[in-house]
């Protein structure tokens, strides 16, 4: 498997019909660090009760599962980010690799995941702070937040990269913290705590049913590291610093999930399980008191929620900005969201229309959070089927690859992976997923009627 190969960029955006619009002002670590803000170094924090009841309690082996899992749609993003190094992401690579239509409705599923994501984490927000503090109303919480966000996304994506910087290194300094107070609890025996293997493997528990359970929620947990692939025209290596980015957040990522949920489930080596409902949801918080008394449990519960869930709804609105930017230069969507602002070189009505749709959500479901829980996951996964098919149509159809492993193999794993996921979601989201899915091939359909389509775009501009 020759990597290198696959991350040599064979040309500029010029060459795709594309002028070069966005500033080019990321660097790597710029990249790496807004992958690690989008999957967010202390997710396990919120889900460690439910993952813990499914995996009966061998929390971190669920994500060195997920991480084997995601191996294989980070290696397709590398390979088609290197073919085609432009804005878009699934969009751009199934539209280029299989077909517009195909694009089309790859980045449509996208932007059900993309557009979803940011009201969750607001709503989840809202909800947080509001129970700390209730004269401030929910919606009013998710108003202020949105407003902070898009005026960054506003300001550039210099703007945004510096304050994803902010907030991951506020991540790293709370993790950091839980590891220190944990450590030291751990070498009192704090609550019965000892080093023990049996939350990374119980010979007795470990079955393939417990296995591809974890696989559903370890897959979950991850995304989020490819939506670096929509910076590529803003990312100073290009494709190069992109594939690699992808890779480094996913492997970084789960190295900080494997480590922090392995010394928070040695504080719970008694337990069988956590009843569900409030006590499953609040697990976390409840090792936090023990390593740290009530101080650091308030300031998991506040500001772990605050840190990571405004950095990644930041993070978010920015990769919907540019998968709507992307899609309607194309003219897939309203050519006026195409607009870039000459000083900030941002796409600055993507990225309002983006806010607009988000403040219409968040406000509306402000209430519904199982509901968008169930639901924002769905087009996620989609993209990356579309993606793992591009993979092997553009390579080994079109292209006569010999490259086996690299373009047939992995992508046809990588696709079996994310489809049993997908299968296996909420009956809710998938409801959902369809009649959103329905309303994109009913779009596209109108496309066609309408004459309007990438390809003749192209045409015309080269």
């Amino acid at each position: 498997m020759d990597i290198a190969k696959d991350l040599q960029t064979p040309a500029e955006v010029d060459s795709f019909g594309y002028r070069q619009e966005l500033k080019r002002s990321l660097s790597p670590i710029d990249l790496l660090v807004y992958g690690l803000v989008f999957i967010t170094p202390i997710a396990p924090w919120s889900s460690f009760g439910f993952v813990f009841n499914a995996s009966h309690g061998m929390v971190p082996l669920v994500y060195v599962v997920g991480l084997v899992a995601m191996l294989f749609t980070a290696l397709s993003y590398m390979t088609m980010s290197a073919a085609f190094p432009v804005a878009g992401s699934v969009y751009a690579y199934a539209g280029r690799g299989i077909g517009e239509s195909a694009g089309f409705l790859a980045g449509w599923a996208l932007l059900l995941d993309y557009l979803l994501l940011p009201t969750l984490i607001y709503v989840i927000c809202a909800v947080s702070v509001h129970a700390v503090a209730p004269a401030l109303p929910k919606p009013l919480l998710v108003a202020v937040f949105l407003g902070f966000n898009t005026a960054i996304n506003l300001g550039g994506i210099e703007s945004t990269a510096r304050l994803s910087m902010i907030m991951l290194w506020l991540q790293l300094a709370l993790l950091g913290l839980f590891m220190v107070l944990g450590v030291a609890a751990l070498v009192h025996g704090v609550n019965g705590a000892h080093l023990s293997l049996a939350p990374l493997y119980d010979a007795h528990k470990v079955n393939p049913s417990l296995i591809f359970g974890a696989l559903s929620l370890a897959v979950l947990s991850f995304l989020g590291f490819d939506a670096i692939s929509t910076l590529t025209e803003e990312a100073k290596g290009g494709a190069k610093a992109v594939g690699l980015a992808t890779m480094l957040s996913l492997l970084l990522a789960a190295g900080l999930f494997v480590a922090q949920t392995y010394l928070a489930s040695l504080f719970v080596l008694d337990r069988v399980r956590f009843k569900p409902g409030d006590e499953a949801a609040n697990a976390f918080l409840l090792i936090a008191k023990t390593v740290g008394g009530e101080p650091f449990r308030f300031a998991v519960s506040i500001l772990g929620v605050l840190f990571s869930g405004l950095a990644a709804a930041l993070t978010a609105q920015a990769a919907t900005a540019r998968l709507i930017y992307s899609m309607a230069r194309d003219r897939m969507l309203p050519k006026a969201l195409a607009h870039v602002a000459a000083r900030r070189q941002t796409p600055d009505r993507a990225i309002l229309l983006t806010a607009g749709i988000t403040l219409f959500l968040g406000l509306f479901l402000v209430n519904q959070l199982e509901l968008l829980t169930s639901m924002v996951n769905f087009g996620a996964l989609s993209g990356f089927l579309a993606l793992h098919l591009s993979v092997v149509i553009h390579f080994m159809v079109r292209q006569k690859s010999r490259r086996w492993i690299r373009h047939l193999v992995f992508p046809v794993i990588g696709f079996a992976i994310v489809a049993y996921v997908l299968v296996n979601a909420q009956t809710n989201a998938k409801i959902a997923g369809l009649i959103w899915m329905a309303v994109g091939l009913a779009t596209v359909l109108l496309l066609k009627v309408s004459g309007r389509s990438a390809g003749k775009l192209l045409e015309e501009e080269t």
